[in-house]
């Protein structure tokens, strides 16, 4: 039975995931920071008979020895990993100052998220998990482009400048990575536009203008771009960022 590891399972992108390689009968590793609260959030949405499949590992990537406690819980229960897809986030820290910037921890924070802990994660795998050789980043439209100010009510807080670097390095990671791990590992990104159910009505509509799609993404949508990425369908694709954004990049 084919493994994979998706971090960040209970958010609106990663349940998506977890839900779908369930039913592709995957054992689905998946974090979160309490167990109990991931069940009690998402349990009644998992589909089909999932139980004994997916694993969810109790961790705080801010802690002092969170991919120790990620590595130990592989060993524990025997999972040789062919993929990992690198999706936890924080929404801590995208809060901004009184002044409207960000604070050097908060910058901090969301580079080490996106950036610093998925890569240090990556590479610990690869020393005791000889069956990885697949790597998927999920990032978003706002690391290929700056944002809209005028699609938002209030810019600075609502498209922090800290998410948008961050991913943007993220994207470079990637590539990165896929020159050093490279032949045995692929390591591909995929990048995400607006979704809707984040936003109201106003926001939608504004966002249409502005999209040559006219469109939000369905919560739904995330999985086909993540579902290439993971087959061997793409065997050939490595150091790519695909975008999935309705065509909001290209103009």
């Amino acid at each position: 039975m084919n493994s994979i590891l998706i971090t960040g399972g209970s958010g609106k992108v990663g349940f998506q995931l977890v839900n779908h390689f369930l039913q592709q009968d995957y054992t689905v590793v998946t974090t979160s920071r309490s167990k109990e609260s991931f069940l009690k959030k998402r349990g009644a949405e998992l589909k089909g008979n999932w139980e004994g499949k997916l694993k969810i590992i109790e961790v705080d990537f801010a802690g002092s020895n969170a991919v120790g406690t990620i590595l130990g819980f592989l060993k524990e229960h025997a999972i040789d990993l062919k993929t990992v897809v690198h999706n936890a986030r924080s929404l801590e820290f995208l809060k901004i100052e009184k002044d409207t910037s960000v604070s050097d921890e908060n910058f901090a924070g969301e580079f080490y998220m996106d950036v610093i802990f998925p890569y240090r994660l990556t590479l610990e795998i690869l020393k005791t998990n000889l069956g990885l050789n697949n790597v998927v980043f999920i990032s978003s439209m706002y690391g290929v482009v700056a944002p809209t100010p005028g699609l938002y009510e209030n810019f600075p807080e609502s498209s922090p400048i800290n998410y948008g670097v961050s991913k943007a390095a993220q994207i470079h990671l990637t590539k990165e990575l896929a020159v050093r791990l490279g032949p045995e590992v692929r390591v591909n990104c995929v990048s995400f536009g607006g979704i809707k159910g984040r936003a109201n009505l106003d926001f939608e509509k504004r966002y249409h203008k502005l999209a040559p799609q006219q469109k939000m993404l369905e919560e739904h949508e995330v999985v086909g771009p993540v579902d290439y990425l993971v087959s061997e369908s793409s065997r050939n694709m490595t150091g790519q960022n695909l975008i999935i954004d309705g065509g909001w990049t290209i103009w």
